[in-house]
C-alpha cells in the first residue's frame, strides 16, 4: 500500500465527515469537543496535572501544517516544504491530513478557558511541520532528508503516519541518524488490516503503532505483525482540517499522532529519559483490550495494548535499558560496520570452516598453555593443605593484612533484572493466524 493510497483513504473519510458537519447547521465548535471521544478517554485533566508536552518539539512528517487554524495557531513552528525544496510548510491549505495530527497531537482548542474547538493529547507542544510533497497526497520526494531536518532542528518526536512499502538506503541512513541522536520515532503500521510490513513503521529503530476502535477491539483496517508495539484510539477521530474547520477521521494515522503526543508528555516530564525508555515507559503501562485474555505481549495485534498516558507519566517505572522495547537498526550497535554479521546472526559465532582452521602452531601454544595452568592449580592445592597447619586466619597470607579477601558477588557481576521481574520484557509472542 503506497503513501498516497493511505493519505487518501484516510482524507477520503476526513472529508466525507468534514461535509456532514459543514451540512448541520447546528454543528459547533463545542459539539467537536464533545465528540473528542479518545481524548476524554485518556482523563486529560489527570494527565495535565502531570505534563502538558511542555519544552518538548514534535516533527510531523507528513502533507503540511496550517498554523493559523484557530486551534493551533501559536503552536506551529515554520518548518519546510521538501516539495519546492524550500519555503515553510506552516501554511497548509489544501490536503488536510498533516494540520488533523498536529491537532491532535498539540492543538489548544479556543474560547473561554479554552473549552471549544479541538484539544491536543499534547496542549503545550511545539509542531515541526515537515512537508514531503506540493501535490496532494504526492510522495516524490523520499522522507529520508525530512527526517534529518526534524532532527537537526530539535524535534525530540517525530510523528510518521503515512507508509510505503518499501525503503530506499537513504531513508534507512536517516532512521539510523534519528536513533543515535536519541529521537523518538513514531510510525502508523497501515490501513490494509493485513500482515503486511509497510514502512517506515516496520523499520528498526521506529515504535510501530496499530488502531484500537472505540469497542476496545484492534480496528479491523489497522495492520498488524511482529513489529507491532503499541495501539491506541484510531475511530471516528475528531480532528482540525485546512478547507474544511474540523474533519473526522478512521485509521492507523490518527493513533500514531495520539502515541506521539503521549511520547511528548513523557519527554517533557521526564528529560533525561532516553527515547528508547520513553518507549519503554508507554509500553509497561499499556494496557490489553478488555476482554482479551491470555495474551502475551507484544502481540501481533495489540502489541503492549493500548496507551495510558497518565500511568505512563505517574508511575514508578525502572528507566529499563537504553532502548526499551525497540529493534535497533544492525549499524547503530557497537559491532555494526565493515563486515557485520547479517542480521539474525550471532555476532560473536564464527562458522564451521573458521573453527576448524587453527594452526598446528597454535595448536601446540593450546597444550602449552593447559599444561602450565595445571601446573598453578597443583601448586595452589599443595600451598593450601601447608596453611592449614600454618598461621591463623588473619595473619600473613591472602587473608591478612592488605589481602584483598573475596568480592561480593554483587560487586562482581551488578544487580540485573531478573526474568519475569521488575524491568523484564515478556517473551516473544507465538505465530498467529491472520484475523481478529
Amino acid at each position: 500500500m503506497s503513501f498516497t493510497r493511505t493519505l487518501r483513504a484516510v482524507g477520503g473519510v476526513a472529508v466525507a465527515g468534514a461535509l456532514l458537519f459543514t451540512a448541520a447547521p447546528t454543528a459547533s465548535a463545542d459539539y467537536i469537543r464533545d465528540g473528542q471521544w479518545a481524548l476524554d478517554a485518556f482523563n486529560p485533566q489527570k494527565v495535565w496535572k502531570e505534563s502538558t508536552g511542555k519544552n518538548v518539539t514534535v516533527a510531523v512528517i507528513d502533507s503540511g501544517v496550517n498554523g493559523q487554524h484557530v486551534d493551533l495557531k501559536g503552536n506551529v513552528l515554520p518548518g519546510k516544504d521538501f516539495g519546492t525544496g524550500g519555503g515553510t510548510a506552516d501554511h497548509e491549505s489544501g490536503d488536510d491530513h498533516g494540520t488533523a495530527m498536529a491537532a491532535l497531537i498539540a492543538a489548544h482548542g479556543h474560547g473561554p478557558n479554552h473549552a471549544d474547538g479541538i484539544m491536543g493529547l499534547a496542549p503545550d507542544a511545539k509542531i515541526l511541520p515537515i512537508k514531503l510533497s506540493n501535490e496532494v497526497g504526492g510522495t516524490e520526494n523520499g522522507f529520508g532528508d525530512p527526517i534529518r531536518y526534524a532532527v537537526d532542528h530539535g524535534a525530540k518526536v517525530i510523528n510518521m503516519s503515512f507508509v510505503r512499502s518499501s525503503m530506499s538506503d537513504q531513508e534507512k541512513e536517516a532512521i539510523n541518524y534519528a536513533v543515535k541522536k536519541d529521537v523518538l520515532l513514531v510510525g502508523g503500521s497501515g490501513n490494509d488490516g493485513s500482515d503486511q510490513l509497510e514502512y517506515p513503521a516496520a523499520a528498526p529503530g521506529v515504535l510501530a503503532v496499530g488502531a484500537v476502535a472505540q469497542d476496545g477491539n484492534v480496528l479491523k483496517e489497522s495492520n498488524y505483525g511482529p513489529h507491532l508495539r503499541l495501539i491506541a484510539p484510531g475511530e471516528k477521530i475528531y480532528s482540525a482540517g485546512t478547507s474544511m474547520k474540523y474533519r473526522q477521521a478512521d485509521g492507523t494515522s490518527d493513533a500514531t499522532a495520539y502515541v506521539s503526543a503521549a511520547a511528548a508528555l513523557v519527554r517533557s516530564k521526564f528529560p533525561n529519559l532516553t527515547a528508547g525508555q520513553v518507549a519503554n515507559r508507554l509500553t509497561k503501562t499499556a494496557i490489553t483490550p478488555d476482554g482479551k485474555t491470555g495474551i502475551k505481549s507484544p502481540d501481533p495485534k495489540y502489541g503492549y495494548g493500548v496507551i495510558r498516558p497518565y500511568r505512563a507519566l505517574s508511575e514508578n517505572i525502572p528507566a529499563g535499558p537504553k532502548n526499551g522495547p525497540l529493534i535497533m537498526p544492525k549499524d547503530t550497535e557497537p559491532s555494526a560496520g565493515a563486515g557485520a554479521n547479517a542480521p539474525g546472526q550471532n555476532p560473536s559465532a564464527s562458522s564451521g570452516d573458521e573453527k576448524s582452521g587453527l594452526s598446528p602452531l597454535v595448536l601446540v601454544g593450546i597444550g602449552l598453555g593447559v599444561i602450565v595452568v595445571l601446573g598453578i592449580v597443583i601448586a595452589v592445592i599443595v600451598a593450601g593443605k601447608k596453611r592449614r597447619n600454618g598461621p591463623p586466619p588473619g595473619g600473613p597470607g591472602y587473608g591478612g593484612p592488605g589481602g584483598g579477601g573475596a568480592v561480593p558477588a554483587q560487586q562482581q557481576f551488578g544487580t540485573y533484572p531478573q526474568p519475569g521481574g521488575p524491568g523484564a520484557y515478556p517473551p516473544a509472542p507465538p505465530t498467529q493466524p491472520p484475523g481478529r
